[in-house]
């Protein structure tokens, strides 16, 4: 089994997340739509909600807790493949 770049892997976490949460917040904008589960992640991010500038604001905070979530995950992956598959170390 191949090990994950951590740093690879949390970049791309937080540029999926950061963007994926930018354009569901334009898509929401743009086709005039129920927002409930957007606004819910105003719980989480201090200052988002869903508009033009709370898309960025929004992508502001994405952005690091993809790449720390992205991050943990390539790292908690990385310690336990050794123990779950000991022959392909």
């Amino acid at each position: 089994m191949n090990r994950l770049s951590v740093r690879a892997f949390a970049m791309t976490a937080g540029l999926l997340w950061g963007a994926a949460l930018f354009f569901m917040t334009w898509w929401v904008i743009a086709l005039n739509e129920n927002a409930t589960v957007l606004n819910w992640l105003s719980a989480f991010y201090r200052g988002y909600d869903v508009s033009p500038v709370g898309s960025l604001i929004g992508l502001a905070w994405a952005l690091p807790d993809g790449a720390i979530c992205g991050a943990f995950f390539a790292w908690l992956y990385n310690r336990l493949i050794p123990k779950l598959h000991p022959q392909h170390t």
